[in-house]
This record gives C-alpha cells, sequence and structure tokens, in this order.
C-alpha cells in the first residue's frame, strides 16, 4: 500500500514508524527540514520538505497514485490539513483523512458535508483522547477497557499487584475457580503484557506480579470476574483536572454534562484560566497555580476528590501529579503520557491508567490500511498489540471450519463473537458464521495474516 502522510509532529511521526514496519511504502511530507530529518533517523519512509498544500509537492509524493493520504500537521492551521487532503483527493489518491482541531466538525451532519466535498474521515486527537479519559472514568476497576456491541462483551486490563488472588495462579486454575464460583461466568484471558512483552497464554501460564491480564468476557460475566479479582467499579462523583489543555477542556466539557458533583480545572496560566471560565458552563470551576505543587493541591481539597486526570502537556509533571493524587488518597489518578517510554514506567509508579495520543490515533486510521471488513483498531495499554472487530463476510475463509481446524496465526487469537442479539466467548469448536462480529487479539506481525481470513 502507497501511503502519504503530511505532518511530521508526534502523531504522524508515529504513524510514518507503524506504518512502514507494517510494508508500507510511506513518504511523509512537512514544510520543516528539521522534523524531516529527525524522521529520517528513525524511519524507513521518504521524506520530502514541501509545503503541505502546495500541488507539485503533492505530485512528487506521488499523490496520483497513493492509496491513503494522512493530513495529520498539528503546526498549520486546520485548514491546510483539509486543503492538502482535498488535493490529493483530486490528483488521484484513494481515500484521504484530514486531522482538525474543531470538535465541531465531528458533528454527524457536518461530517457528511466534509465527505459530500471528497474528504473520506476526518478525526481530533484531543477528542479521541478525552471520549477516552472519560471511559475510563467510567470503567474504574481495570486499567483500560474496551467494549463491543454497546457492551454486551467487554474487553479489560487488569494488574496483578502483591494482593491478587491470582499471583502465582497458573491460568488453567484460574478458570477452574471461577468455574466453580460462576458456571455462568464465560470468559477468556486472551493475552498477558509483562515487562513490556505480550503473551499469548497457555492454560499452564502463571501469573506474576505487575502482570497486565487481556481478559474478555459477556457483560455478566465480567461483574463476576472483577469481584473475584478484588476489584470494584467507583462511581466517580468528582474530578480534579489537571491542565488546562484542549483535552483538559474537553474532558471538563463532557463532564459538565454528566451528573458528577464537582469537576475542577486546574491551570498556571492566568490568561487561560480566564478563556477556560468564559468557555465552560458554570458548573466547572477554573483554579489558577501549579498542579506540581502539593501543598496548591492540598489547599484545593485534592483528597475529596474521586478521581484526578493530570492533561498539563508534561510527561513528567502528570506522572507526578498522579503519584502525588494516589499518596492523598484519590482513588482514580489518569495521566497523559505521550513519550512511549515513559508509559511503562507511569503505570509501574502506580498511575491507574495512562492515555496516549499517538496510539490511539495510530488505532484509528490503521484501519484504512486493512480491508473493508474491520469495524475498527484500538491498541490497549501496556501493549503493543491490536484489538480488530470485523464483520465476516460470506466468503471469508475463517467460515470455513471450527476454529481448531483453522491455521489462525498462532500470535493471534479470537476472543469473542456478537451473533444476532447473542454474544459469547469463543473456542476451538466455535464455527463463525457470516455477519458475525468478531473480537481478536493480535500482536504486529499477525495483522495482515489475520486479515486474510475476514476478506
Amino acid at each position: 500500500m502507497k501511503i502519504i502522510i503530511e505532518g511530521a509532529g508526534e502523531v504522524g511521526s508515529h504513524l510514518a514508524k507503524m506504518l512502514s514496519r507494517e510494508g508500507g511504502e510511506v513518504t511523509v511530507i512537512d514544510d520543516d527540514p528539521g522534523r524531516i530529518g529527525k524522521l529520517n533517523l528513525t524511519a524507513d519512509v521518504v521524506a520530502i520538505t514541501g509545503e503541505p498544500s502546495s500541488i507539485s509537492v503533492l505530485k512528487d509524493a506521488g499523490a496520483a497514485s497513493a492509496d491513503l493520504f494522512i493530513a495529520v500537521n498539528p503546526h498549520m492551521p486546520q485548514s491546510v490539513n483539509i486543503i492538502s487532503a482535498l488535493l490529493a483527493k483530486q490528483l488521484g489518491t484513494k481515500r484521504v483523512i484530514a486531522r482538525v482541531d474543531d470538535a465541531e466538525y465531528l458533528a454527524p451532519e457536518n461530517k457528511l458535508m466534509f465527505k459530500d466535498i471528497g474528504l473520506d474521515t476526518l478525526f481530533c486527537p484531543e477528542k479521541t483522547a478525552a471520549d477516552e479519559i472519560i471511559d475510563l472514568l467510567r470503567h474504574t476497576a481495570a486499567n483500560d477497557s474496551l467494549d463491543f456491541a454497546r457492551g454486551r462483551l467487554q474487553l479489560s486490563v487488569f494488574k496483578i499487584d502483591d494482593e491478587s488472588p491470582l499471583l502465582d495462579m497458573k491460568v488453567a486454575e484460574f478458570t477452574s475457580a471461577m468455574a466453580e464460583k460462576d458456571p455462568m461466568a464465560q470468559f477468556r484471558i486472551i493475552a498477558i503484557s509483562r515487562h513490556g512483552e505480550t503473551i499469548i497464554p497457555k492454560f499452564d501460564t502463571r501469573f506474576k506480579y505487575m502482570d497486565n491480564l487481556y481478559i474478555i468476557a459477556r457483560r455478566e460475566g465480567m461483574v463476576s470476574l472483577t469481584k473475584f479479582l478484588g476489584k470494584e467499579n467507583l462511581a466517580v462523583g468528582s474530578v480534579m483536572i489537571l491542565g488546562g489543555s484542549r483535552i483538559g477542556e474537553m474532558v471538563a466539557a463532557q463532564l459538565s454534562r454528566s451528573q458528577m458533583k464537582e469537576v475542577k480545572i486546574v491551570d498556571y496560566d492566568m490568561a487561560r484560566c480566564r478563556e477556560l471560565s468564559d468557555a465552560l458552563p458554570d458548573n466547572i470551576s477554573v483554579a489558577h497555580g501549579d498542579a506540581r505543587n502539593s501543598d496548591f493541591l492540598v489547599e484545593e481539597n485534592i483528597k475529596e476528590f474521586d478521581a484526578v486526570v493530570a492533561v498539563t502537556g508534561n510527561d513528567e509533571a502528570n506522572i507526578l501529579c498522579c503519584v502525588v493524587a494516589k499518596k492523598f488518597g484519590v482513588a482514580r489518578a489518569i495521566a497523559q503520557v505521550e513519550n512511549m517510554e515513559y508509559v511503562r514506567l507511569a503505570e509501574e509508579m502506580g498511575v491507574d491508567a495512562v492515555i496516549n495520543k499517538k496510539i490511539i490515533t495510530a488505532g484509528r486510521i490503521f484501519k484504512f490500511t486493512l480491508s473493508d471488513k474491520v469495524r475498527f483498531v484500538r491498541y490497549m495499554s501496556g501493549t503493543e498489540a491490536e484489538v480488530l472487530e470485523y464483520t465476516v463476510s460470506p466468503e471469508a475463509k475463517i467460515t470455513r471450519a471450527p476454529l481448531k481446524d483453522t491455521d489462525f496465526p498462532a500470535n493471534a487469537i479470537i476472543g469473542g463473537v456478537i451473533r444476532g442479539s447473542d454474544s459469547f466467548i469463543a473456542v476451538g469448536n466455535t464455527h463463525i458464521e457470516p455477519y458475525d462480529r468478531v473480537a481478536v487479539f493480535a500482536l504486529p506481525d499477525a495483522v495482515k495474516e489475520v486479515d486474510k481470513f475476514f476478506k
């Protein structure tokens, strides 16, 4: 697949590295020689320095024959991304995607309007990150979670700490123990993340301290699992947001429409505080101060809040703020961490959940490099593996035999199936049928092979 990425910022560079590793022919355009030079050192791509909305530059990049154009430049007005994407489409690119800053553009009626003029997809990384944070505030028992078919199937990530009943237990022992406690609790452990490595578990795999378990279950089964693991979903009634970034503002705006008792947003810049105070509804309080100052946080009654969300724009500050919040007894701490090397560090330091804008966006865009049967792609925290949901076509290879009799890739696993109004966990005897919706967990080297089973 021939892919052009316009913009070598954080998201664009991450996409370039990921898509080139997947075997794509990737060209990157950026008007900053410094960003282009940095990308050349870390990614196997063709890098072009030039104006992204220049027709001659787009022609040089191969827009006339490209399969996918991704306009993701964060350093220019969103109009440049829109114009460059439309020009690429007119030059011959099959599908174009543009990053926007204005969340209003993402309203269904407006997205339809943009589609009519040639833009296949619009996305806003900050809005996507804010939506993820809201979801994490709803699912507080897990480090990360993902719902299929409005929650009929759920994938959750649970950490093995020193108080976990699973510590040193084998997968088979856990399965037997759960069968005794609740015979109706259908579930499957689809992966274990351990010290940065993702393991597809076997029955004799033993759980270890600090493992992250990826478990898929029917909604009813997830309730029993959560209780067995000693976790509970906290009813979050108050949230303190540290950082008046665009993500912080979007989270506050969404929370203002909920039944929260109190939502407070903190920023060190007085001018930004005034902007937030004017822009946000009256039920959101705005405080001026340094979130890194624990005395200030105590004055702002951080101990009384159920959750803290740190989105200051500085990874180190976000992690430390969350660690301090946990020390003060805050039940739920979520940090925005963009440096990939810090993600695991944050989890080890006790941060409950980590949001990474690049990873979230990459999953949304990666689906466009696969068959049209994939509904979405999502990266879960703590692993490079991908969670994919497919709609099965009548001719798909996966329908020809029970799962145990297929040569499904070893580094991938089918976790669950949604068939009409029913949902169930996939096992060896499961026979996938046309039009089923199937949840798949796959390591990066298996994704393209998995995709072949659903075409």
